[in-house]
């Protein structure tokens, strides 16, 4: 553990989305972590990610610009201190309910359809059977 490390308990509200801001980037070193929704908070408040690509960060902040993924937590961190705060806010801002709903009925309906193009032609279930 570094001797400078100050860890404040639990905070929420306000308090939390203060202390995000006041930040210069979101450390999140978990390796097991599914989602990580405070990664989405982070973002939120302007903050961006330095994460390991593993589940989650992967899910949440690959390929949106809003963080950086690597192996090594100090290059991510530094790297993540380049990366403008409201590009960061955006990204989360783009994590409606809207749009999680959106995405879910669109995965039902691909699923439908490729279903759909798996189903066997009328009549060859008796032919099989036969």
């Amino acid at each position: 553990a570094n001797p400078q490390a100050r860890f404040l308990g639990t905070r929420t509200g306000a308090e939390l989305s203060a202390l995000y801001a006041a930040a210069d980037v979101f450390v999140f070193p978990s390796l097991t972590d599914t989602f990580g929704i405070v990664l989405l908070e982070a973002m939120a408040c302007g903050l961006p990610v330095a994460a390991y690509p593993v589940t989650g960060p992967l899910d949440v902040v690959a390929g949106t610009g809003a963080g950086v993924l690597d192996a090594d937590l100090r290059t991510a961190c530094l790297a993540a201190l380049e990366i403008p705060r409201a590009q960061c806010r955006a990204e989360a801002l783009r994590r409606t309910w809207a749009e999680s709903a959106r995405q879910f009925f669109g995965n039902i309906e691909s699923a439908h359809a490729h279903a759909a193009d798996l189903a066997l032609p009328a009549g060859a279930e008796a032919a099989l059977l036969g």
